[in-house]
């Protein structure tokens, strides 16, 4: 059998992607290196947010393979890379995982193969790691027996407005003619494509987007503080900012940013700025510094709601509401709840939570206890803090049973409630 397009990656964006194009009647295989989640999406089961079993189901009927058999890639017209890049030590992408499928690729490419790099990087990475280990495995030379492009992925988990199929897709090829490549096959599932000059305007273009959103929200954030000091509620002045019908676009402070994009990928910009350029990219440094010690600020505000009623923060129980890093999702990847659940815990106050997305949850090795009596807890904790609102939270009447309640996102109208 023969497929359109291997998808390498089978997480939060290979799977949506692999979804798409099997939705537009393409053959799609997914290969992935961890059996377990092989064996349980052929099975029909899924492991990400924005797909149910059902849609794994769909996939299957239709067509769509997985496999940890590398060897079957060299069957595919396309081969596009969607697996993860965490930071690694220095603050610059671990590209093990994208070297992995890289050199899995390489051993099986052959002529009149397309390429595509998702994963995101620092700019250059499709051209100067990518493309080097394609042609030393393959022996073929990269634009002229195959064609290599990068497309940022931008999988938006729980966003029910935007998925991959309405969301634009940035396409930039190694040459001109990879371009019009990558962008034929984008297109066949993809609403609208965006072309740019090369792999080095796409991979900074994903990088510029959520540096800007880093930068914004460390703005809020800072602003959170001081108006706070002035007894100033930001809330209001955001609403009444975002009446400006131009020139104004409104961010909100929370207890920091959490996620697999805004936490991470904006330091990919500043590791490659001062590897290669010797300089920092003072920007982004400094919102990365805003934005990591939100949490510790919200342990402090914590303590001092608990001082003024004359309680101590040690011995007090606090209870967390929502511990993912976004609202209606179950992905706790670098949720700020983790960092202020150890602050928390330092300051030596008893800390359990619910989240109806979240089963269990450590923090380290040790694990949170939980909570399924929501409202009991809320009645009987020293503090409630909103950490996360998800839709089954009424916070306006959890707050109105609640001894102390700190919202962190600004939802509540209640008078009782304290807001960041």
């Amino acid at each position: 059998m023969t497929y359109d397009v291997a998808v390498l990656g089978l997480g939060y964006v290979g799977l949506p992607l692999a979804q798409q194009a099997t939705r537009a009647g393409m053959t799609v295989l997914g290969f992935d290196v961890n059996a377990r989640v092989v064996d349980s999406l052929t099975a029909g089961k899924s492991h990400v947010d924005d797909l149910s079993d059902a849609d794994v189901t769909e996939m299957l009927a239709g067509g769509f393979h997985t496999t940890t058999d590398e060897t079957l890639i060299a069957r595919a017209d396309t081969a596009v890379i969607c697996v993860p890049t965490p930071l690694a030590e220095g603050d610059g992408p671990d590209l093990r995982a994208v070297v992995g499928a890289t050199e899995a690729i390489g051993r099986n490419l052959r002529p009149g193969m397309l390429v595509v790099l998702e994963s995101t990087t620092y700019p250059g990475t499709t051209d100067e790691v990518v493309r080097p280990l394609l042609e030393k495995l393959s022996g073929l030379t990269a634009g002229i027996d195959f064609q290599l492009a990068f497309s940022p992925e931008r999988i938006d988990p729980g966003n029910e407005k935007f998925g991959p199929r309405n969301t634009p897709k940035v396409v930039g090829g190694y040459t001109p003619d990879c371009t019009d490549r990558v962008a034929a096959f984008y297109g066949r599932f993809v609403d609208t494509v965006v072309r740019t000059k090369g792999t080095r305007e796409a991979e900074t273009a994903k990088l510029l987007e959520n540096t800007y959103r880093h930068v914004n929200i460390a703005l809020v954030n800072e602003m959170a503080r001081f108006c706070h000091e002035l007894d100033i509620d930001l809330w209001d002045v955001i609403k009444a900012a975002s009446t400006k019908p131009f020139g104004f676009q409104a961010f909100y402070p929370g207890p920091g940013v959490g996620g697999h994009c805004i936490p991470i990928d904006p330091n990919y910009l500043s590791h490659n700025v001062r590897s290669k350029l010797g300089y920092p990219f003072r920007f982004v440094e400094l919102a990365q510094e805003i934005n990591a010690t939100m949490p510790g600020y919200v342990a402090r505000r914590a303590q001092n709601l608990l001082n003024t009623d004359g309680q101590a923060v040690h011995g007090a129980t606090i209870l967390l509401l929502g511990v993912t890093y976004k609202a209606n999702i179950a992905d706790q990847r670098e949720s700020p709840a983790t960092p202020l659940a150890r602050h928390l815990a330092s300051l030596g106050a008893t800390v359990l939570y619910h989240d109806p997305h979240v089963a269990t949850w450590k923090v380290g090795d040790v694990e949170v206890a939980r909570t399924d009596d929501l409202e009991g807890a809320a009645a009987s904790a020293d503090l409630v803090i909103l950490v996360q609102h998800h839709r089954e939270y009424d916070a306006d009447h959890l707050a109105g049973v609640a001894k102390r309640f700190f919202d962190t996102r600004g939802v509540t109208t209640a008078r009782e409630a304290h807001r960041l």
